[in-house]
């Protein structure tokens, strides 16, 4: 690990990244130059990912991970090879099986969406904060969604897909824990943001969204690389802030 701390290079985590818009936000932040770790718990899949990124040019790694596991996060600290961490990018995440209505939603399954969505977000970043408190300019994004949205969910004439009791409020928790992150950090340098992809064709939905992966990787890409004096604590998708 020493021999790599002096490397001037970003260095940047990303969960989920084997396929869709974490593998898309990898290869973006790669073609920045940066070393990239593609968190995934496949690890076939995460080879593949990783075979492919580096065939783009991409300096990638990978780093076993399974965020629903205290012991895969901590071992995430110890597959970081470069003695610091500059973004951590929290992408994994899961959607739950049907139906979501809330009288008749499993809450099993409640439990397990949430267990990803936010306790997976917690668990990583907690693990991987000592690393990101080395760099100069650290930064975390937790992607989230606009269905996590409140104003938009009680608006009679939004859309915001169907009835959701599991995943919809895990992205509404989400959004408010990385407020309180980002209140608890404030003053430390490090930036903590989300970001909302829009609706992309992925796995995640079927592969029925309007945008694609790399669409979708854009606003991440954004927060990752915000300036020192940049915002914390906010919420945007590609075109700007969104509501709460």
């Amino acid at each position: 690990m020493d021999e790599n701390t002096t490397d001037s290079r970003t260095v940047a985590l990303v969960t989920g990244a084997n396929k869709g818009i974490g593998y898309e936000i990898a290869a973006g932040l790669g073609a920045l130059g940066w070393r990239v770790g593609v968190g995934a718990r496949d690890e076939g899949r995460r080879a593949a990912a990783v075979a492919a990124l580096r065939a783009g040019g991409a300096d990638a790694f990978g780093v076993p991970l399974d965020v629903t596991d205290d012991a895969s996060a901590a071992a995430a600290v110890l597959a970081e090879r470069f003695g610091r961490l500059d973004v951590l990018v929290n992408n994994a995440a899961v959607t739950g099986s049907v139906p979501q209505e809330p009288t008749v939603v499993d809450l099993a399954e409640v439990r397990t969406v949430l267990e990803t969505n936010v306790l997976g977000v917690i668990r990583v970043t907690n693990a991987l904060l000592p690393l990101l408190r080395r760099s100069a300019s650290p930064r975390i994004v937790n992607m989230s969604s606009v269905v996590g949205s409140l104003t938009r969910q009680s608006d009679p004439a939004g859309e915001t897909g169907p009835i959701s009791a599991a995943y919809s409020p895990s992205k509404t928790l989400l959004n408010a824990v990385t407020v309180q992150y980002a209140k608890e950090l404030r003053g430390t340098g490090v930036l903590v943001n989300l970001g909302c992809p829009g609706f992309c064709a992925t796995d995640l939905n079927g592969h029925r969204g309007t945008r694609s992966p790399e669409q979708g990787a854009r606003v991440a890409i954004r927060l990752a690389t915000l300036p020192d004096d940049g915002p914390s604590g906010a919420f945007f998708d590609e075109d700007g802030p969104l509501p709460w």
